[in-house]
């Protein structure tokens, strides 16, 4: 299989299957004890219908958004998402390349593996830095301060990992940064020569948002062992508060779920909430975003920015959270597929088929801007 032979989501998953050790896939695959919340978040897409309408006249289409005070040229974006260099050795570098390419916004997260100055200087396009609220509170202070003399346009706070999730697949092959596997998982290394390969020949594996402040030279870290132990679970809304003072600028939360903490996020001042279960990865049988989406966007969407993630998979996906009142939509496994199948190529390639999806959706739907989705456009089974 080849990148020309990837049409849709599923077979740029199936050529990251064919080219990833077994750990580092199940990795980017797995979620949260019995994956239920994972696959929800797409099939909460197939309870609801698409309803056209035609001879609108849709010879030109404008999928632009704003968001947060960014103009996107497409409604998505490519969420932050950890430890990028193990699924390619470009990384960060080539889903921030890929997503200016189209014209919209990307994100680095605390866990990336470039620096967010390094893709600053390197790429245009709005900037999201991701971070975690650790215990310690000059720490943060510090990631915040460091995102700001960056340049960094948007702030997004993740506030649904305040421990780490229970993710099954990672615990049977050991899997943790650095690499401390078991047999069973060094022995998928051994079946996949080309990554290691790949690996020991680039740039040595780093964590650079956190290499100043996180000594991991003691031992592996396993990402379920960082959340339980560096980040702080007691933190609330007053901490919240005062770090969007401090930071004064577009600021996000990621990971609100109900229209009560919706409703807080508009009170602290917060620009802009994605709805967000972290990819099922965090508390499995929690709600899909696309379920909560119309009740939250009834009763803060014209005071603050709602987007949401999770599940996307298709243009008709985006689609229907536009309608239902999303401003945009993140993408994360989307695009961390294609990474791994083809580095920046293959981010370029799936990220262009999403885009062209929308487009020829719109036009079927007698669109031609987004502000014209409606509700009226959908029906629920």
């Amino acid at each position: 299989m080849r990148l020309t032979d990837c049409y849709n989501f599923h077979d740029f998953r199936a050529l990251a299957k064919s080219r990833l050790p077994g750990p580092i896939f199940n990795y980017i695959d797995g979620a949260a004890d019995d994956e239920v919340t994972l696959r929800r978040n797409t099939q909460s897409f197939e309870s609801c219908d698409l309803v056209p309408n035609v001879l609108r006249g849709v010879s030109s289409v404008d999928m632009s958004v704003t968001v947060m005070g960014q103009k996107l040229a497409t409604p998505f974006y490519c969420s932050p998402t950890a430890l990028q260099r193990l699924f390619h050795h470009e990384g960060e570098n080539a889903v921030a390349a890929a997503a200016s390419s189209m014209g919209t916004m990307f994100g680095v997260s605390s866990l990336g593996t470039v620096s967010l100055e390094e893709v600053r200087k390197k790429h245009r396009g709005p900037q999201v830095y991701q971070f975690y609220f650790h215990k310690d509170r000059g720490l943060n202070r510090a990631m915040m301060q460091r995102a700001k003399d960056a340049g960094v346009n948007v702030m997004m706070l993740t506030v649904d990992s305040i421990t780490g999730g229970n993710r099954e697949r990672d615990l049977r092959t050991g899997f943790s940064i650095p690499f401390k596997l078991n047999l069973a998982g060094l022995a998928q290394f051994a079946m996949k020569p080309a990554w290691g390969l790949n690996y020991v020949t680039h740039e040595k594996f780093r964590l650079p948002q956190l290499e100043e402040h996180v000594d991991m030279s003691g031992g592996a870290m396993s990402i379920g062992k960082y959340f339980t132990e560096m980040l702080d679970p007691s933190m609330n809304w007053d901490d919240v508060a005062e770090m969007v003072r401090h930071w004064g600028g577009q600021f996000c939360l990621k990971g609100v779920m109900s229209v009560e903490d919706a409703k807080r996020a508009v009170e602290i001042g917060c620009t802009g909430i994605v709805l967000s279960n972290h990819g099922g990865r965090q508390l499995d049988g929690s709600r899909s975003a696309f379920d909560q989406l119309a009740e939250i966007v009834d009763a803060v969407g014209d005071r603050i920015d709602v987007m949401m993630d999770g599940g996307i998979q298709r243009g008709t996906h985006v689609l229907k959270a536009l309608s239902l009142g999303a401003k945009a939509v993140g993408v994360g496994r989307f695009y961390l597929y294609p990474l791994a199948a083809a580095g920046q190529p293959g981010v370029e390639r799936a990220l262009g088929m999403l885009r062209t999806e929308i487009e020829r959706g719109m036009k079927l739907m007698g669109c031609t801007t987004v502000d014209q989705l409606s509700r009226a456009n959908l029906r629920f089974r």
